[in-house]
């Protein structure tokens, strides 16, 4: 199967790396400031492009055993939030932990990974 290239994947890391390598050395002050801020949502969208859809995909099969629904990402986050509200998640608290904790270990690997490995 052909594939465009270069890939929107290899574009953002191309503008990281020319701002990282080519930009950050030659700017001070708020620029490198903004330089850096955009070095790292670069890095960012660099990350969800490549783990963020298995990541849903996790959080969303984590869900449904929860729920015993289905729906999109979004409506299951809000049935989740809903039932907890109400009390339905009681008897479940010890797995709804577990879920919360883990969809936060993948937002946090997908914003800022080296905190986890500063955190062990």
């Amino acid at each position: 199967m052909p594939t465009d290239r270069p890939t929107a994947a290899e574009l953002v890391e191309a503008v990281r790396e020319f701002l990282a390598d080519h930009v950050t050395p030659n700017v001070e002050g708020q620029l490198a400031f903004h330089t850096r801020v955009a070095i790292n949502a670069l890095a960012i969208v660099e990350r969800t492009m490549a783990e963020g859809g298995p990541m849903d995909a996790a959080e969303l099969e984590r869900l449904r055993d929860l729920l015993g629904q289905d729906s999109d990402l979004g409506e299951m986050n809000a049935a989740l939030s809903r039932a907890i509200r109400s009390g339905e998640m009681d008897d479940k608290r010890g797995a709804v932990l577990d879920h919360l904790r883990k969809t936060a270990e993948d937002k946090i690997a997908l914003a800022n990974p080296k905190y986890l490995i500063q955190r062990g």
